[in-house]
């Protein structure tokens, strides 16, 4: 009987096994308009000053489009020190997720970088997913990085929250920029533009 599985069940057999996959389960398809390439948020502007667009990519996931990303910097940003300089981190999603799958995912992803004590990672798991929204197709959730502060989050033009946990927030932002990302091919895609590129 398990002869008869399709190779499309088989994809979504391996999909749910994941943690982020678990909301794959019920994610919507349905088309999303992306935002206008180079085109920066009027409150960005203020919060960010002097920032410009280093790049842009799109997260996949067994072919399936997740979100699109884009990335603005402020001069003088070097990618092999990324968490010396402010810079903000734009997603736009194509599927739904809830806040706290987001978090349960970034949360594993951090740890990629770091030997985060579980204690502490339970913590910060927790704390992320009481600022972190769920997300429906079309939804925008931007991240503000402030070296040596934290984080601040919004989704649309609509701040959301603050997280003053220094390192919390440079290891959250490494899940995109960090040389241990497990998505080195949209890190290059979001410093392509930026001084020294992708370098390591």
């Amino acid at each position: 009987m398990h002869m008869r599985y399709s190779r499309i069940s088989s994809l979504k057999r391996r999909c749910l096994a994941g943690g982020a996959a678990i909301a794959l389960a019920a994610a919507s398809a349905s088309p999303v308009a992306v935002p206008e390439p180079g085109a920066t948020p009027p409150w960005l502007r203020q919060s960010l000053a002097g920032a410009t667009l280093a790049g842009e990519g799109q997260m996949r996931y067994f072919g399936l489009r997740i979100y699109s990303a884009r990335l603005w910097v402020t001069p003088g940003f070097q990618a092999r020190s990324f968490g010396a300089h402010p810079l903000a981190l734009e997603l736009t999603y194509h599927r739904a997720f809830s806040g706290a799958a987001i978090a349960r995912r970034s949360m594993e992803e951090m740890q990629r970088q770091a030997n985060v004590p579980p204690a502490q990672a339970e913590r910060w798991e927790h704390r992320l997913a009481a600022v972190i929204p769920d997300v429906q197709p079309g939804d925008r959730l931007t991240g503000l990085y402030q070296p040596g502060q934290g984080m601040r989050l919004w989704l649309g033009d609509q701040e959301q929250a603050a997280i003053d946990d220094a390192e919390l927030a440079r290891l959250f932002f490494g899940i995109w920029l960090s040389p241990q990302t497990s998505e080195p091919g949209l890190r290059s895609a979001l410093l392509a533009r930026s001084p020294g590129g992708a370098a390591p």
